[in-house]
């Protein structure tokens, strides 16, 4: 059999392409390997009707909705391999099965690259984020951190200072900061802090204070970290997309690519935080963009035919 479509990665752009395909009587594929890059998080937000909910009960119920169209199926597989041979791309998952599909969708994401500081791993998730929009509510008004060794820190602090008026920016070692942005930070209350951090102080992923290699600490009770960002994807491709200056995979208004047939959607294309609506409504225009190209694709061959 022939895939209209496989769609690669199971987080929400990947579901909801998945679930317009399955509507639009398109063979589907889903290929989720279960490794979300918000495993460490215990609530979303920000998606209406579903605000709060753990991203696993929400998988759980996108899958049991998909289940409903016998068009569609979820394939609990990584993806090994994706090659385009003649007009139909060969993806082979890593127990060495082979689908063959008119059209690939990329809605594998990006992971996070934390800091190389002690303890990092045991907050994140919990009281360390790196979504002010799909966090900052919950830590709303406490002493908070940014922890950024690069060009993002004021960019993150002008943004965090929404939430709280109690704010430290926390280079951890680095001078990103010029002089007319600490100048800036400083006018409206934002301290910043150069130490090199040494480790997080707290109990069960509760931050309670932030601790230097000289063995000063300032207490903080939470905040937020502009990680760094890389594909998730880990598979080998002969497919020639381009990537965007964040890394991401580039595309035109429509998710399509600029290798025919193949198109991204979600944390695919854009690094960084990303709410699960606007990456549930990039795989539903992903989904009509490969249906309205193959419906082209069949009014085309019978016009020559």
């Amino acid at each position: 059999m022939i895939l209209d479509c496989a769609v690669i990665g199971g987080g929400p752009a990947g579901l909801n392409a998945a679930l317009v395909l399955g509507r639009s009587r398109r063979k589907t594929i889903l290929f989720d390997d279960n490794k979300p890059r918000n495993a460490v998080t215990s609530e979303s937000h920000g998606f209406i009707t579903r605000d709060g909910i753990h991203p696993q009960e929400f998988k759980k119920i996108g899958q049991e909705e998909l289940n409903k169209y016998p068009d569609v199926r979820i394939e609990k597989q990584r993806v090994h391999c994706i090659n385009k041979e003649n007009s139909l791309f060969q993806v082979e998952t890593e127990n060495g099965k082979i689908y063959s599909a008119k059209k690939i969708i990329l809605a594998t994401g990006f992971t996070e690259i934390l800091p190389d500081i002690p303890r990092v791993k045991e907050f994140y998730g919990k009281s360390l984020f790196s979504c002010p929009f799909c966090d900052g509510w919950e830590l709303r008004d406490r002493p908070l951190a940014v922890i950024a060794d690069g060009g993002k820190a004021f960019h993150m602090a002008k943004i965090v200072s929404n939430w709280t008026n109690d704010l430290i920016v926390f280079t951890n070692g680095s001078k990103v900061l010029s002089l007319e942005e600490q100048k800036l930070l400083e006018s409206k209350g934002i301290s910043i802090n150069e130490k090199k951090i040494a480790t997080f102080i707290g109990h069960e992923g509760m931050l309670e204070k932030i601790e230097f290699e000289d063995e000063t600490s300032v207490p903080r009770e939470g905040g937020f970290i502009a990680a760094e960002w890389k594909q998730a994807a880990t598979f080998d491709s002969s497919l020639e997309y381009k990537l965007n200056e964040q890394g991401g995979i580039e595309t035109d208004s429509w998710q399509r690519t600029n290798t025919e047939g193949v198109f991204a959607c979600g944390d695919t294309r854009i690094a960084g935080p990303s709410q699960l609506i606007i990456a549930a409504a990039e795989g539903s225009m992903a989904a009509i963009a490969v249906n309205a190209a193959l419906i082209e694709e069949k009014f085309n061959l019978e016009k020559h035919a």
